[in-house]
């Protein structure tokens, strides 16, 4: 029983930016366009859930790869190896994306406080960026992590309430390994968002960034020290992000399929109020479905907010060369931490336009799939090269499910403009 509990705590102590990266996924973007998902369309939107795992883990593991060969963050490597129109193009992508996201996340955990205190969301919005910023000034996102992460495991209250809803156990079965497509428009915006907030451009920055960090964990500050992976840095890499990967979207099933039970069986399709999302868990806590509800967006918005402003930060310091990270004080990083502040700005300024949250958070998922394409192209063709990864690039499946990846999301993207 020893050797068990010693492998167990070994195994989980080998887990690192892969699980958060998988816990950030499922911030309150992906909460709001699950649950959006499972009340519109039912039970026929549970497959999405099987199908975007191995093309999310697929890039993902090859923007840990990159960053653990290489020992730069993934801008840092564009700009190595790429002109500057790319560089930047890339990092406008992702700007654009994560801004919009912050906007839309602060504004669902405002909403969400709201509904349990009754005090205005424009309250709530500026004290949560606040609070973030200052955690991220003073603390660091590790201490924010093991404290937050435990609010995200409110989200397991997901799979409780799905049994509760007693649903029809053979349709659900047959909708999760039968894909089930409707060419209209709402339906492939509904696929765009899910693959957008599933296959999210920050979290292809974040990855590699947090990899190059695990890195300078172990002293090897510079670059020449990073470069290289063993065979078991490699393997434990593909264990703590597949284990990441499946663990964001065992939530999404449980959200799509709660909700369809729940609010979808009873007439309620269309969510517009973080009222609506919550009633998805009175099944389990009745009354208390939004005090729970609550605690699980506010716990996904702490730990999503800062990887979507860190981002941010570490793209830009890597496109310009600065060096700079969380782990280091702001003192020692002023422009690090100016462009994360600056980010967090803007998201907030978004949140004071009058736009209903919910609509927002499902918006911010679609638009995270109509951009993510061009950057997963650039992951697939940098992890393919030999030049950037010597012998270490990426192998048949894997590119061949990057392809596969970056199709899917452009097919999509388009087919909603022209359905």
């Amino acid at each position: 029983m020893p050797d068990e509990r010693s492998r167990l705590g070994k195994f989980f102590t080998s887990l690192g930016p892969g699980l958060i990266t998988g816990a950030a996924d499922d911030d309150p973007s992906g909460i709001s366009t699950y649950s959006v998902t499972g009340a519109a369309f039912g039970y026929s939107a549970l497959w999405t859930a099987l199908f975007s795992f191995p093309l999310m883990a697929s890039v993902q593991l090859m923007c840990a790869r990159l960053g653990m060969v290489t020992g730069r963050g993934l801008a840092g490597v564009i700009r190595g190896h790429y002109p500057r129109w790319v560089l930047w193009g890339a990092c406008a992508l992702l700007i654009i994306a994560n801004v919009f996201n912050i906007g839309a996340d602060l504004g669902g955990m405002a909403d969400a406080m709201h509904m349990v205190t009754g005090i205005n969301t424009f309250i709530w919005t500026p004290l949560f960026a606040i609070a973030i910023v200052l955690a991220l000034f003073y603390s660091s996102y590790r201490t924010m992590a093991r404290v937050f992460k435990w609010l995200t495991l409110v989200l397991f209250a997901y799979v409780i309430a799905a049994f509760l809803a007693r649903p029809d156990w053979g349709e659900v079965l047959r909708n999760t390994v039968v894909p089930h497509i409707t060419w209209s428009r709402s339906y492939l915006a509904v696929l765009v968002g899910i693959l957008g907030t599933t296959i999210s451009p920050y979290l292809f920055f974040w990855q590699a960034s947090q990899e190059v960090e695990e890195e300078r964990a172990l002293g090897r500050r510079t670059i020449g020290a990073r470069k290289g992976a063993t065979d078991e840095e490699i393997r434990s890499s593909r264990r703590d992000v597949v284990l990441g990967m499946f663990f964001s979207n065992f939530v999404m099933y449980f959200i799509i399929l709660t909700t369809a039970a729940t609010l979808h069986a009873h007439g309620k399709t269309d969510i517009s109020t973080a009222q609506d999302a919550a009633q998805a868990l009175l099944p389990l806590a009745g009354r208390g479905a939004y005090l729970l509800f609550t605690l699980g967006l506010v716990g996904t918005g702490m730990l999503g907010v800062p990887v979507l402003a860190g981002s941010c930060a570490y793209a830009i310091a890597e496109a310009f060369g600065w060096g700079s990270s969380l782990n280091r004080p702001p003192h020692l990083a002023r422009r690090f931490y100016t462009v994360l502040a600056v980010a967090m700005v803007l998201g907030l300024g978004l949140d004071f336009v009058g736009l209903n949250a919910v609509k927002m958070l499902f918006a911010s998922a679609v638009l995270n799939g109509v951009l993510a394409p061009p950057l997963i192209v650039l992951v697939v063709l940098l992890t393919s090269n030999p030049e950037v990864m010597g012998n270490r690039t990426s192998g048949l499946v894997m590119r061949s499910l990057g392809w596969i990846t970056a199709a899917v999301m452009a097919i999509a993207a388009v087919g909603m403009f022209f359905a």
